[in-house]
This record gives C-alpha cells, sequence and structure tokens, in this order.
C-alpha cells in the first residue's frame, strides 16, 4: 500500500496532479500487477498536508513506533524566486481571457511553442522588471515564476511579436470588450492624447525605416529619431486602446484616423484633452476641422482679452468633489461665442497663498540688501533679482532705476490662487464632465510616465518598424493590468509589485524528493488578490521524488 501522484492535463494545456491511496494487485488477465485506488485525496495544489500528518502519526502509534523519527531527511534549500507578482498579473491576464482570445487566434496557425505564454512572459518582464527580449532567456527561468513557462528563448519572443501585431486589431477589440464587461468601465466619454519616445543610437537611415523621424518632441530631445504613441484611455485612465505613427506626425492630423478606428466599437464620444502648451487657436481650429471636439486649459497669465473676460465674470461656484468647485463662463456671441468652465480649488488656493507670502518674504529680504541706484546703472545683483524665475514676476523699476514689490502684480496674483481655466468645443458635455475631463488629463500623462518609467516603455531595442509596434503592443498590455490593478485596489503599482513580489516559490530537495512550496501570505498581499477577486496562489506547488520511488 502506498500513496501516488497522478496528473491530468486539459484542454487548455495546464497539469493538474491528484495524490491517491494505492495498492497493487495482480491483474487476472494479464498477470501484471495493477494499481488499485483505496482513496483519493485530492488535487495537490489543495491538498490539506495536515491530515496526512495526522495519518502518519496514528500508524507510528499503532506500530508502536516513536512519533518523532531520530533521523529525519533533512532537506536541502536549492533555490527561491519571486512568484507573487507574476501569479497575479497571469491570474488577471486570465480573468480578462487575453490567454483564450491569444488561443482562439492560435489555433488557425501550427506554432510548436507557447505563443501565448510567451507574450504573458513579456508583459509581465515590462510590469515586474522591465529587461530586453534577449535578457529573458535568463530572467524566465532564474529570476521569476511565470506559471506554465519554464524557459523561452528569444527567437520565440519574436515569433511570438510577430504574430500578436498581425492580430493587433482583433486583441484590442476582443480586451477591450472583456475589460469593459468585467469592471464596468464607463464608455460614453474616452480621452485621447499623445507622447513622444525617443531612440538613442549612433547612426539610423531615415530612408530603410518609416517610423524613427525628426519631430516636436515632448522629452526635450529634438535631436533624437522618435516614434509617437497615442492613448485612448476611460475616465479612470484604463487604456482601451494604443497606437504609433512616425515621430514626424502631428497631433492634429490622427484625430480623423482614431475616430476611424474606434468607430465601430459601439463607443460614446471621443474628446481630445489638451494641456494649457497645445491649445493654440491654431491647434483648436485644426481639431474642429477634423470633426473632433475638445477639451483644454486656458494659459491665465497669457493677457488674452477673452481669458480676461471669463476670469472677471460674475456668478458662483458650484461644489463638484470636495476641494473642486467650477462656474460655466461663456464668452462672446454667436459663432464666436467661446465656452469656458472657471475651476477653483480652495486648498490649492490656500497653498498658493502661504507659497506667495514666503517669496515676499524672502524678496523683501534681497531688495534691503540691495544699493539705491538713484539714475545709476543696474549691478548684477540687481540684474539676477529681476531676472529671477519667480521674483520676476513681483517686482517692477521706479524712475530712478531702483526695484521695487508691485503691489498691482501681487493683487493679480491672489485672484488666480488656486483657479484655472479650460476651455470647451462641446456644448452637450455638462460642467462636471468638462471639469473631471480635463483632471482626467493627468491620469492619461499618469499612463504616459507609467509607460515610460515604471514599464521602462525605453529605451527601445528593435530597429524594424513592426517589432517597435509590437513593443508598444506589449507596454500596452502591460499599462492595462497595471491600471486595472491600481483602480480596483486603490494602491499605485510601486505599492503592489514590492506587497507581491515579497511571495516567492522555495525549492527544498530531501533524499526523499523535492518539494516546491510557496511563502505564506500576509494580510496585505491576501488583501490584493481579494480586491480583484483572484485566485492565492497554491501552498504547495509540486512534489517530485526520486526516480522508481512511490511516496
Amino acid at each position: 500500500m502506498y500513496i501516488r501522484v497522478t496528473s491530468r492535463k486539459n484542454k487548455d494545456n495546464s497539469v493538474v496532479k491528484y495524490v491517491q491511496l494505492a495498492h497493487n494487485v495482480r491483474n487476472p488477465k494479464t498477470g501484471s500487477p495493477q494499481a488499485n485506488v483505496l482513496f483519493n485525496f485530492g488535487r495537490l495544489d489543495r491538498l490539506d498536508m495536515e491530515s496526512l500528518r495526522r495519518l502518519e502519526r496514528s500508524i507510528r502509534r499503532f506500530l508502536g513506533e516513536p512519533l518523532d523519527p531520530v533521523e529525519a531527511p533533512k532537506p536541502e534549500l536549492l533555490s527561491c524566486r519571486p512568484l507573487g507578482g507574476a501569479w497575479f498579473l497571469d491570474q488577471l491576464w486570465r480573468k480578462l481571457g487575453i490567454d483564450s482570445i491569444l488561443k482562439r487566434r492560435l489555433k488557425e496557425r501550427e506554432y510548436r511553442t507557447e505563443v501565448e505564454r510567451a507574450l504573458f512572459a513579456m508583459v509581465a518582464n515590462r510590469a515586474l522588471a522591465p529587461l530586453s527580449k534577449l535578457q529573458l532567456e535568463k530572467w524566465v527561468p532564474e529570476k521569476v515564476v511565470i506559471p506554465g513557462l519554464a524557459n523561452v528563448e528569444v527567437q520565440h519572443c519574436y515569433r511570438a511579436m510577430d504574430f500578436l501585431l498581425e492580430s493587433q486589431e482583433d486583441v484590442e477589440r476582443e480586451v477591450f470588450y472583456a475589460v469593459a464587461d468585467l469592471f464596468y468601465l464607463e464608455v460614453d466619454l474616452l480621452f485621447f492624447d499623445t507622447t513622444s519616445t525617443y531612440f538613442e543610437m549612433d547612426a539610423w537611415d531615415d530612408e530603410e525605416q518609416d517610423l524613427k523621424a525628426l519631430g516636436h518632441s515632448k522629452d526635450s530631445r529634438p535631436d533624437l529619431p522618435q516614434i509617437v504613441i497615442g492613448l485612448a484611455v476611460t475616465r479612470d485612465g484604463i487604456p482601451i486602446r494604443s497606437w504609433v505613427w512616425p515621430g514626424n506626425t502631428s497631433d492634429m492630423s490622427v484625430i480623423p484616423e482614431v475616430k476611424r478606428d474606434l468607430a465601430g466599437w459601439k463607443l460614446g464620444r471621443v474628446v481630445s484633452v489638451m494641456d494649457r502648451g497645445f491649445s493654440s487657436e491654431e491647434n483648436l481650429r485644426i481639431l474642429q476641422r477634423t470633426g473632433g471636439h475638445y477639451i483644454a486649459g486656458e494659459r491665465l497669465r497669457a493677457g488674452k482679452p477673452e481669458v480676461e473676460e471669463a476670469l472677471s465674470h460674475p456668478g458662483r461656484f458650484r461644489t463638484l468633489q470636495e476641494n473642486l468647485e467650477a462656474k460655466e463662463v461663456v464668452v462672446g456671441h454667436g459663432e464666436a461665442r467661446i465656452r469656458y468652465v472657471l475651476v477653483r480649488n480652495p486648498a490649492e488656493a490656500k497653498r498658493d497663498a502661504h507659497t506667495r507670502t514666503k517669496h515676499l518674504e524672502k524678496l523683501k529680504q534681497k531688495l534691503a540688501k540691495l544699493k539705491e541706484l538713484d539714475g545709476e546703472a543696474h549691478t548684477k545683483a540687481h540684474c539676477a533679482l529681476y531676472s529671477h524665475i519667480v521674483y520676476k514676476r513681483y517686482l517692477q523699476i521706479d524712475a530712478k532705476g531702483n526695484l521695487r514689490i508691485n503691489q498691482k502684480a501681487v493683487k493679480a496674483a491672489e485672484r488666480l490662487d488656486g483657479k484655472y481655466l479650460i476651455r470647451t468645443s462641446d456644448d452637450t458635455l455638462s460642467i462636471e464632465d468638462i471639469t473631471l475631463g480635463f483632471k482626467q488629463l493627468w491620469e492619461v500623462e499618469r499612463a504616459f510616465r507609467t509607460l515610460k518609467t515604471t514599464l521602462e516603455l525605453r529605451p527601445v531595442y528593435h530597429r524594424k518598424d513592426d517589432r517597435i509596434c509590437a513593443h508598444v503592443l506589449l507596454c500596452w498590455l502591460a499599462l492595462l493590468l497595471v491600471r486595472l490593478a491600481e483602480v480596483e485596489t486603490q494602491q499605485t503599482w510601486a505599492n503592489l509589485r514590492f506587497e507581491l513580489e515579497k511571495i516567492y516559490l522555495v525549492e527544498w530537495e530531501s533524499t526523499d524528493g523535492k518539494v516546491f512550496q510557496r511563502t505564506e501570505l500576509t494580510q496585505e498581499q491576501t488583501g490584493i488578490f481579494s480586491a480583484l477577486k483572484l485566485p492565492e496562489p497554491p501552498r504547495i506547488w509540486d512534489i517530485s521524488l526520486p526516480k522508481g520511488q512511490k511516496v
């Protein structure tokens, strides 16, 4: 009589192991021994190990043997790799059905490698420890536990990337519908913005590449070739689609393509949200000619007559959220009318006032140290103070050439404390949508920051255009998983990753075989899995016995 471990392979190629109590009987027809199962203990990953220990102690008591053997096999620690982060992302990946979406597409192909697992490994790498595709060959078997993937070769990664790019449109659409259904996304209003990322290289041939090009750099590197990346996100900053264009593409020219690509998705309006630096009159006119609507910030200190009229317009602010008040202002008449929303943050207004008071106190001290000129030429100290990036807005020069605090400028600054002005071309949007929509721009920009920093979009190690586009797609999938985790847990991915990566898979070996066991979960780790309704990793991952030995 003995305990044995059997395996069963499911349709999705996952393997489930079962623990059974059996004994051998002789087959009367063949004469060979045959296992007869007396009791099923259940699945290995859900096994109650304590029940087996109780059975062991009961047998020892019956045999009159000591409960604690004098010489037990001493286990040896062979390896210890992070498990929690990859397991969490994999369970979220499966919950969204991305594995099924890819496998349905793969049925038409005859790949001999685990393409879906290779794609997940590359996505997980972006979120956990961004590396080049070549370095994945060491990362997968040595630095992480990827469920269902023991190792990967770089050529398999490239083939998987080619497949992903070929299936981009279908994958993006199906992933969007799956996410929208599972997490009840609000998609009546989508926000679109672009960014750029550059390539650091010794030499590049612009004749052989369609994407890499010099253009307006949002990373302040106009000297380097770049690509332009677009993202459409929901109110919560969930990215639902990405685009890649040549580096010399203007933001205005891509709006028709974005609207065309999203037309069949049964979505609501797609609104371009732009910051103050992009909202010139020329840009806004170009945008409207393409049939798009916008929400754009206005420069409060630009001195435009329309802005001054909007700031001085009477009316009460309406509270939208805590520390967020707004009122609608319409300037002009007929076709020349402009719809504004003036927003005020009371908490920010207090901070602005406090900061200005500190600046004025320091400015008074610096002015007291300056020599009175009485018509003489300015000294270096006068010039340095008058050109100071902070103090110059509060200074003026009197008739004798001396620097004085400009009280009118101080009053004008007080008038702007905690305020910002938003302009929109859509008369159907509510004040809430306009205000929170512009605030959502921070979420879009945060998504771009996550792409460039946490997920390390650059440096891009690929030279071919197709591989560059596939790389951006992998980053988009990683960003999707990361933002869903952040929204559902209300924690940053940096905190989530730090906590999850403390879950390890430990490999023990003794004369009785090998055991793969995860570390105990903390309350914080359990809460993360619970927030997204994801299963925790099994306590006993696997058991392997010496060759020819039965448990």
